[in-house]
């Protein structure tokens, strides 16, 4: 079987939130441990991960040291802590694998993203990034050329342009990992999940409710009509769902999901539950 775990950022921090080296090593230890499991019963797996915490982490290193280091601009932040965290989640699932007497070969793609320049997300910032601090902090750094948010009792927060993902530029990377004898896969947005699965069979499918172009209901009433068999084996992943059309949407369906943030562990038993005939 093929399986796709899409992991949020703040899974790879403690039970407290805190992202110290320590408390990631440990959560990429902890869920690696879950993977194994998943490869020695035969299944082939992708991990993709989220690394909102790790960015807002390096963004500060970015205004404190402003005087001693040129900062460095939010995609190489993105880039960077892309490359760590698959070190990480790497080093641990080696290991694991390794414990287990299994020899399969892992690797890490650092992806970057085509989005259209026109976007309107660019002149509007609507991402949440980063600690929050008071108005007067605020205030300095946007003289600087940030865009930040009174985000109220909690202080002001650096929001940043989110625009709508068009494809995922080292696709080609990634295919000729498949043809090395490395299973990858990806979806960028709905639409592009949507065309995945119409062109192969997976075993579990995660997605988040909300993404982009079509989100994550309309891609299960996709399912729903077109692959029933692949709607029974959805996991959705979404934030705050109390009095939404979301909850009304999963309690409608029965689907699986998990609140973000959510911790790996739960992650990969509730896809071992789906998984199990």
């Amino acid at each position: 079987m093929r399986v796709l775990l899409a992991l949020g950022g703040n899974a790879m921090t403690n039970a407290d939130g805190r992202a110290r080296p320590e408390d990631q090593i440990e959560a990429a230890e902890v869920a690696m441990e879950s993977v194994a499991d998943l490869i020695a019963e035969g299944h082939d797996v992708v991990i993709t991960h989220g690394n909102g915490p790790q960015v807002g982490n390096l963004l500060v290193k970015n205004e404190l040291a402003a005087a001693v280091v040129p900062p460095v601009p939010l995609d190489w932040c993105g880039a960077q802590t892309q490359a760590t965290l698959g070190f990480v989640l790497m080093d641990a699932l080696d290991a694991a694998l390794a414990r287990r007497g299994i020899e399969r070969r892992c690797a890490t793609v650092v992806t970057r993203t085509l989005v259209d320049r026109n976007d309107p997300g660019f002149s509007h910032p609507t991402k949440p990034i980063g600690r929050f601090l008071p108005r007067e902090e605020a205030e300095f750094l946007v003289n600087h050329g940030e865009t930040w948010e009174d985000r109220g009792a909690k202080g002001w927060r650096r929001v940043v342009a989110s625009p709508e993902p068009i494809d995922i530029v080292d696709a080609p990377a990634v295919l000729a990992l498949m043809d090395a004898g490395f299973v990858v896969d990806r979806a960028g947005n709905g639409e592009e999940a949507i065309a995945r699965v119409l062109g192969r069979a997976y075993d579990l499918i995660i997605c988040d409710l909300k993404m982009p172009r079509v989100d994550g209901m309309q891609f299960y009433r996709m399912l729903e009509r077109d692959h029933p068999a692949a709607a029974r084996r959805i996991l959705f992943v979404t934030g705050d769902v109390a009095g939404t059309d979301a909850e009304r949407f999963l309690e409608e369906t029965g689907c699986r999901w998990l609140a973000k943030p959510f911790r790996l562990r739960d992650l990969l038993r509730t896809a071992q539950e789906i998984l199990r005939p």
